[in-house]
């Protein structure tokens, strides 16, 4: 299959650019499938791709739930009439009020959000009073990775201050371990299990307290098989649907494949074994190391030795000429999605149109 990715008219698509092939992006699908058969405790994070075409073909695969970072992809998949909705984010500040203007616009979607302080607690429900809503939250949990949540220890506590709340109702608990990227998945494994085991335990505790059941989110790309394995955790991969580079390296289990690429032209060749292509920080993803940022699949052996704005330079021993394409994997998919405006369409080896990364922006219209 190394033939899949050429493009027979690229003639016709202007440089850099982020190109995804629907036929294997359905072939992501089928492969996360095999991982979580019940489509039910799938939950994807829409970060990674932020574009309506995409998440209808998760929507046409059976998914009807989701995780969003922004409002605007929040409205993106209100507008595609996704059933549940949760905004992986603790709101606060204006955002709260957008959040409740999403939740008004939207009413067949389920909306929800994330919660790890008693204060914003507060704040979102009074203003959801205001507004005559009440909004589903999920207590954040911090496992581990010390970017958001509280600590399992305040976790009962802040349930029954939040359980007094009006314009709140506590739907469940999430608990993101980004943290644990271990190549080895015995390690890894071992890890997610320990850091797991005290939200099972305080499931259990509020479960008995409130004689209702709980909703539990859990893991994103690295440890959602593991999570799989759980019952009644629904499981948020993101990276899964274009695949990338860096999680190829690290996630060997895991048999995604690529499905978007950046393309890429030689536009310069200032010295000798020295190319200059046009894929500046300003199109591909530039916060890892500069040998870590791309791989050309079709020039596998290249050395970036310089990376500005506009322009990205590389040593090399093959012949280039000038406007030679190269084909590149992101070792970042998600934030390099971030970059462009649109995807280009490719099937059967030919560009056939353009999908917008409308969620890209920081407001569609709420």
């Amino acid at each position: 299959m190394d033939n899949w990715y050429p493009i027979n008219n690229v003639s016709e698509l202007d440089s850099p650019a982020l190109v995804v092939y629907p036929d294997r992006v359905r072939e992501n699908l089928s492969i996360l499938r095999q991982f979580v058969p019940d489509v039910t405790r799938l939950r994807p994070h829409v970060k990674t791709n932020k574009c309506a075409e995409v998440c209808q073909l998760m929507m046409d695969a059976g998914i009807t739930k989701f995780k969003c970072a922004t409002i605007a992809e929040a409205e993106m998949l209100g507008t595609l009439g996704a059933k549940e909705v949760l905004l992986a984010y603790q709101p606060v500040g204006p955002k709260v009020h957008r959040l409740i203007a999403v939740i008004q616009k939207f009413p067949g979607t389920h909306f929800s959000c994330l919660i790890d302080h008693a204060a914003a607690a507060r704040a979102i429900s009074e203003l959801a009073l205001t507004a005559g809503v009440v909004i589903p939250v999920f207590i954040d949990i911090n496992v581990g990775m010390n970017r958001t949540g509280i600590a399992i220890d305040h976790v009962f506590s802040l349930a029954e201050q939040c359980s007094a709340l009006k314009g709140i109702r506590i739907k469940g608990l999430h608990a993101y371990d980004g943290h644990l990227r271990d190549s080895d998945l015995t390690l890894r494994t071992a890890k997610c299990d320990a850091g797991f085991a005290p939200v099972a335990e305080v499931r259990i505790q509020l479960e008995t307290k409130w004689g209702r059941s709980l909703t539990v989110i859990a893991g994103g790309t690295p440890t959602f098989p593991i999570h799989a394995q759980r019952q009644k955790v629904e499981c948020s991969p993101g990276t899964f649907i274009f695949w990338d580079k860096g999680y190829q390296q690290l996630l060997p289990e895991q048999p995604f494949v690529f499905a978007a690429l950046v393309i890429t032209r030689v536009i310069s060749k200032p010295a000798p074994h020295i190319i200059t292509v046009d894929l500046g920080h300003k199109a591909i993803a530039s916060e890892n190391p500069l040998s870590n940022r791309v791989y050309f699949l079709n020039a596998p052996d290249v050395e970036p030795i310089g990376h500005s704005e506009e322009h990205l330079v590389l040593k090399t021993h093959q012949d280039f000429n000038l406007g030679d394409v190269l084909y590149g994997v992101p070792y970042h998919i998600c934030p390099t999605v971030a970059l462009h405006e649109t995807l280009a369409v490719v099937e059967n080896h030919q560009l056939t149109g353009t999908w917008n990364v409308i969620s890209r922006k920081r407001k569609i219209t709420v």
